[in-house]
């Protein structure tokens, strides 16, 4: 008489079935890795493969305080010249 448990060949079943949801897994964050490594703290995605334009790099760093005022605005001037 067949009971309810699973037997040798429902533990193979599942051995299959996590290999083939691991390998999925995988290749998703192989095929895309920046959509998965870049997300910030507060859970959105970020623009990893374009870079910041030269003007935002001058205000990130006056919001930092590595620049001053007089600094930023003649670093702005020169680049958009």
């Amino acid at each position: 008489m067949m009971g309810f448990g699973f037997g040798f060949g429902g533990i193979l079943m599942v051995i299959f079935w996590v290999a083939i949801i691991g390998l999925a897994v995988w290749l998703l964050s192989w095929l895309f890795p920046r959509a998965i490594h870049n997300v910030s703290s507060n859970g959105t995605l970020q623009r990893a493969d374009v870079p910041d334009s030269p003007t935002e790099i001058l205000k990130q760093r006056y919001a930092r305080g590595e620049i001053t005022k007089d600094q930023f605005e003649q670093m702005r001037r020169d680049v958009e010249a």
